[in-house]
């Protein structure tokens, strides 16, 4: 009965075509859809026709599949398996990327981490070298704004007069490098020590210890037996102290005690204290 009908559908359809090819065509031309329907429909036709003549030919039935119907399933099939593998190098180029962009924001993240610290080192040198030389511009202002320390003059007695009065004026600067000066221009004149003495004076009231020790040990090489020989050696000991030599500020202390045993009464007392300073037996 399907073969009847099948046979009987592509009679029809071959009877009908005659006719529709002496139907008059409409002035307008078909457009391009309208040919491919016609073109679609022929093709179906001559596949019928094919089918009707191998059943009368062979006798045996037929089968009927949609025409193209495998070929069109194929063909999605490649395309499938095309977009497959296309999406599956698209991922691994996508993974790739990934993973570069990655280390290249963690890369990115210890440079500027290194240039971070490399501006904040330079900035903190760079504020060094400005205070030193800030520190040094103040300093060549101050000698600039310092007055200049008299000559030594000629004559030595005239000299000493002038370092003496420096002294007295508080203008403890220019009274030790008058007396330097003194010391260096007269070293065998016979006021030498004392102005060593006086010079150890400038700088221990600067609290210049170290300096002031040695321009006193200077002053009383030889114990002289002066009015100021027992103040600079007790000076001498106060400067030990201050330096934290208290065993050499005891010794110097004894021997206050033992050259100068006439020293006046308050030097004595002085004595006295800066030995419980300095922790003498």
């Amino acid at each position: 009965m399907k073969l009847k009908s099948v046979l009987l559908a592509a009679l029809l359809a071959t009877t009908a075509l005659p006719a529709l090819a002496q139907t008059p065509l409409p002035e307008d031309p078909l457009d391009d859809r309208s040919a491919k329907r016609i073109e679609r429909m022929e093709k179906v036709v001559r596949e019928l026709r094919s089918i009707v003549f191998q059943g009368r030919d062979t006798g045996k039935p037929v089968v009927v599949q949609p025409a193209e119907t495998d070929a069109q399933i194929a063909s999605l099939g490649e395309r499938l398996g095309d977009l497959e593998q296309t999406l599956q190098k698209l991922n691994g180029q996508n993974e790739a990327l990934t993973h570069d962009l990655d280390q290249a924001r963690r890369a990115s993240g210890d440079q500027k981490a290194r240039a971070d610290a490399l501006e904040a080192r330079l900035a903190a040198l760079e504020k060094k070298l400005a205070d030193m030389d800030a520190a040094a511009q103040a300093q060549a202002q101050q000698v600039a704004a310092a007055p200049a320390a008299p000559a030594p003059a000629a004559d030595p007695a005239a000299a000493f007069k002038s370092a003496r009065q420096l002294l007295l004026d508080g203008d403890y600067a220019n009274a030790e490098t008058a007396f330097s000066a003194y010391v260096t221009a007269y070293p065998d004149n016979a006021r030498t020590p004392e102005a060593r003495y006086w010079l150890g004076e400038t700088l221990f009231v600067r609290e210049a210890y170290a300096d002031a020790a040695g321009a006193y040990i200077g002053a009383i090489r030889g114990w002289p037996q002066t009015s100021w020989a027992p103040d600079a050696t007790l000076k001498l000991s106060r400067a030990l102290v201050a330096l934290k030599k208290p065993t050499d500020a005891c010794k110097t202390l004894d021997e206050l005690g033992r050259r100068y045993p006439k020293a006046p009464a308050a030097i004595v007392s002085r004595a006295a204290s800066t030995r419980v300073a300095a922790k003498c037996a």
